[in-house]
């Protein structure tokens, strides 16, 4: 399983997806304290048109919640576009056939499959600590991130939702055999998510209550209102997992 693991982390650096990756959580992590910085210098340049227009800008106060809005909107993204570059993880495997000598000569499917989930989990997990150690650091400079109520939390459920996303996509990748079909599930699970998510009865309980941190940082939010989907959300991860050990066991490689 070390080999095989190393095996990964060598073709995700030599592939270029880390590189990009790396970049673009990067890029969103300065981007969130740098479009708060430059709103008022935005809201003053565009003052004259709208003033022509017979609407009147009114001044904007601005803090580093006001850069914690633009990391919850720049997040979802980021977790698009790493599920994206990852899609073919599992599948690009099945259809090359490169799996077949390394199982055949005794390396068990479940440390193929652990190796692989392992390196997307501690990816996803840098890369989100990448874009919030930039973000907060650049808030701390230039404001005070003591503004925002229970911050470890709501970025701690954040990180849980991109867990609870990658072990559905870990799921679909050992029942698929095309990345655009895990693409299809995954998105069909977080879709029926959003979905039901406007029912409050149910939708306190649902994963994708998770993303909702900004609601926890202002104020309006308590912990206890995240126990059900915590909770939800970690026993669909180990289900997941069992049920994606347990297709890639059978599978036809």
């Amino acid at each position: 399983m070390r080999a095989f693991l190393k095996k990964e982390w060598m073709e995700l650096c030599r592939s270029g997806r880390l590189l990009v990756l790396l970049l673009v959580f990067t890029l969103f992590g300065i981007m969130n304290p740098a479009f708060a910085k430059l709103t008022p210098w935005l809201m003053e340049t565009l003052s004259e048109s709208l003033a022509d227009a017979g609407l009147v800008a009114a001044s904007v106060k601005i803090d580093a919640m006001t850069s914690w809005v633009q990391f919850y909107k720049n997040i979802p993204a980021g977790l698009v576009i790493f599920i994206l570059i990852n899609s073919g993880n599992f599948t690009n495997e099945y259809q090359k056939g490169t799996l077949i000598p390394v199982v055949t000569k005794g390396l068990s499917r479940q440390s193929v499959l652990f190796a692989k989930a392992l390196l997307v989990f501690g990816a996803w997990t840098v890369l989100y600590l990448l874009c919030f150690g930039i973000t907060y650091a650049y808030n701390a400079y230039f404001w005070d991130n003591s503004i925002a109520n229970e911050l470890l939390l709501a970025v701690a459920l954040t990180w849980l939702f991109g867990v609870w996303l990658i072990a559905l996509f870990v799921f679909f990748s050992a029942a698929a055999q095309s990345s655009s079909q895990v693409l299809l599930g995954v998105g069909g699970v977080v879709a029926g998510g959003y979905l039901f998510h406007i029912f409050p009865s149910i939708g306190k309980y649902l994963p994708v209550k998770l993303m909702d941190g900004m609601s926890l940082l202002q104020g309006t939010a308590h912990p206890k209102d995240y126990y059900g989907s915590i909770a939800v959300a970690v026993v669909m991860i180990c289900l997941c997992m069992a049920a994606g050990t347990a297709l890639f066991n059978r599978k036809q490689l």
